[in-house]
């Protein structure tokens, strides 16, 4: 019974985790994509320069928000850190939407609004599912399990007396020698 307790408070916390990323990745996605479309249509700037920059800025809001809401209840492993490997990964992630630009620009030759924004939303939904995970894993980690509560000499020395009298009542009276 403790197992299933176990899970079911384990499963919704990743859900209120999932819910509270999907959030905070919802606004940074406006960000993102909205920035990337004004800089790429707007201002005329190259497909991926637009990408990079505006995935930058959504990235620091992102970081912001899943370090004071979505991950609060984790441990915190030091701003520098945390903020460092936060964009290592994000770079990571935006290589992904970069590849996918890239291929779908330059290779396949599509440079309209609709193939790019395609190539952005597939890119953005890859790179999202690698940041989920590694943000888990190597950022916002876990905070430390509770530790059981300490045992006094006494309580050992009572529940010594207690298996000694058990053993006593259980075991078969002395064999005659």
């Amino acid at each position: 019974m403790e197992f299933l307790r176990h899970a079911y408070r384990r499963l919704a916390e990743l859900a209120r985790e999932l819910v509270k990323f999907g959030a905070i990745g919802a606004v940074a996605f406006v960000i993102d994509t909205g920035g990337t479309n004004l800089l790429r249509f707007g201002i005329g700037w190259g497909p991926l320069i637009s990408k990079v920059i505006a995935t930058v800025i959504a990235a620091t809001f992102a970081y912001l928000g899943n370090r004071y809401w979505t991950f609060r209840h984790r441990e915190q492993s030091g701003l520098a850190r945390e903020y460092f490997l936060f964009f290592v990964l994000n770079a990571i992630g935006l290589l992904i939407s970069l590849l996918v630009i890239g291929f779908v620009t330059y290779t396949l030759g599509l440079e309209d609004a609709l193939s790019y924004n395609i190539a952005i939303l597939t890119g953005t939904a890859l790179g999202t599912l690698f940041r989920f995970w590694s943000y888990k894993k190597w950022v916002f980690l876990p905070g430390a399990e509770a530790s059981p509560p300490a045992v006094s000499q006494s309580q050992i020395n009572g529940h010594v007396y207690l298996l000694n009298k058990s053993s006593e009542k259980n075991s078969p009276p002395p064999l005659p020698r």
